[in-house]
C-alpha cells in the first residue's frame, strides 16, 4: 500500500493536507489532481496523522490510520477559554491521599490519555511502570531515604539545600515525605539513548497529572523518588527498568483525602516582548 491514498470523489483539491504536513512530504501538482506523497515520503513520514485529522472531507487515508479509525473532534466537548483557564488553575498537587487503592482500569485509562502527549518527531518513546502495590511503594520510598542518608554524609551541602535531613527525620518518625503515603506511583521511562525522551517524558507526565482530576484522582510529582531512581544504584536495581532505560519522572497517584475550594494566587508573569 502507498503511504496514503486519497478518495478522488471526496477530495476537494484544497491543499490543506499539503500545508499541514510537518515534514512537507505531500504535494499537489495542480487543482485538478489529488495530493500524492513525494518520492522520499515513506522514509520521512513520522506517522503523526495530521493529514488524516486535518482533511475536512475525510478524503485521505494514511496506511497506518484511516478517517474512520480516528474519532471526530466533538465541538460540544471542547473547552472555551474561561473553562480552560479554570481547569488549569484548579489543578492542585495532591499530597494527602485516602487509604484506598485506585482500580487498575482507572489507572490504565489515565495512562491511555497521557499517551497522546506530543513527543519530539512523534517518536513516542515513553513507557510506563506502575508501582501498584502500596507496600512496594513504601519499600521504594525507604530506598530513597537510604539515598538521602548517603547524600547527607557524602554531599552535605546539596542535601541541606534540599532539606533532606528533615525528610529523613520525618521518615524515621513515621511520616512519608517521599511518596506522601500515596497508594501508587507511576514511573515514565524510556531508552537513555533517545535524545527526545526527557522532554517527552515531562510532557507525558504533565498530561497524566492534568488528566487525573477529571477521573476523580489526585496526583503529585514524586521528585525525590525520581532523583533516587536516577542516582541511587539500589533504587535502580529495585525498579528493574528494561535494559538501557532511565526514569524520566514519577507521579504519585491516589484518591485525594480533601477537596480544594479556591484558586490560590501565583506570581505575576514576567514578559519580555521583542
Amino acid at each position: 500500500m502507498s503511504l496514503f491514498t486519497v478518495d478522488q470523489e471526496k477530495c476537494k483539491h484544497d491543499g490543506i493536507c499539503v500545508d499541514e504536513c510537518p515534514l512537507g512530504i505531500i504535494k499537489l501538482e495542480d487543482k485538478e489532481s489529488v495530493p500524492v506523497p513525494i518520492e522520499s515520503a515513506e522514509d520521512l513520514c513520522i506517522n503523526c496523522g495530521h493529514c488524516v485529522a486535518v482533511c475536512p472531507d475525510g478524503a485521505l487515508s494514511h496506511k497506518n490510520m484511516t478517517p474512520e479509525q480516528c474519532p471526530p473532534v466533538r465541538k460540544e466537548l471542547l473547552l472555551n477559554a474561561e473553562q480552560a483557564e479554570h481547569f488549569l488553575r484548579a489543578r492542585r498537587s495532591v499530597r494527602v491521599y485516602k487509604d484506598k487503592p485506585v482500580d487498575r482500569e482507572t489507572i490504565t485509562k489515565l495512562i491511555d490519555i497521557a499517551r497522546f502527549a506530543p513527543s519530539g518527531h512523534n517518536r513516542q518513546p515513553v513507557k510506563w511502570l506502575v508501582i501498584y502495590d502500596s507496600d512496594e511503594v513504601q519499600r521504594l520510598a525507604g530506598l530513597v531515604v537510604d539515598w538521602m542518608r548517603y547524600m547527607l554524609k557524602e554531599q552535605p551541602e546539596m542535601a541541606a539545600a534540599l532539606n533532606m535531613d528533615r525528610v529523613v527525620k520525618s521518615w524515621e518518625s513515621g511520616i512519608d515525605g517521599i511518596c506522601r503515603s500515596a497508594p501508587h506511583v507511576i514511573v515514565a521511562h524510556a531508552p537513555e539513548e533517545n535524545p527526545t525522551a526527557p522532554t517527552s517524558g515531562t510532557i507525558a507526565l504533565t498530561y497524566l497529572e492534568l488528566a487525573a482530576q477529571p477521573l476523580g484522582l489526585g496526583a503529585c510529582w514524586a521528585g525525590f523518588f525520581n532523583a533516587g531512581a536516577t542516582m541511587w544504584p539500589p533504587m535502580q536495581k529495585a525498579l528493574n527498568l528494561p535494559q538501557g532505560h532511565i526514569s524520566l519522572g514519577a507521579m504519585m497517584v491516589g484518591y485525594p483525602k480533601y477537596k480544594y475550594h479556591r484558586l490560590p494566587l501565583r506570581n505575576e508573569a514576567e514578559i519580555a516582548w521583542r
